[in-house]
């Protein structure tokens, strides 16, 4: 499923990011403030580059490229 980002209330949304930019494996190799890395992923966001999914069976929310998501699941959704 997935949610729109303006419906996180914002220091949710803001854990979100951070818990991203942060991860193991989602480094970009430079050397960007953590904020600046949030900014980036918040403007994709933002363009609709990258979406908010939540997996209901397990009850996580992860961020995802538009590209990679179902066209099933981004036609129910309308976004």
């Amino acid at each position: 499923m997935l949610i729109p980002y303006q419906m996180l209330e914002p220091a949710t949304l803001d854990a979100l990011l951070e818990d991203f930019v942060t991860r193991d494996g989602t480094d970009n190799g430079f050397d960007d403030s953590l904020e600046r890395r949030v900014a980036q992923v918040r403007r994709m966001l933002e363009k609709g580059e990258v979406l908010i999914v939540f997996h209901p069976d397990t009850g996580d929310v992860s961020l995802a490229h538009r590209h990679s998501i179902p066209a099933d699941m981004l036609r129910d959704a309308q976004l």
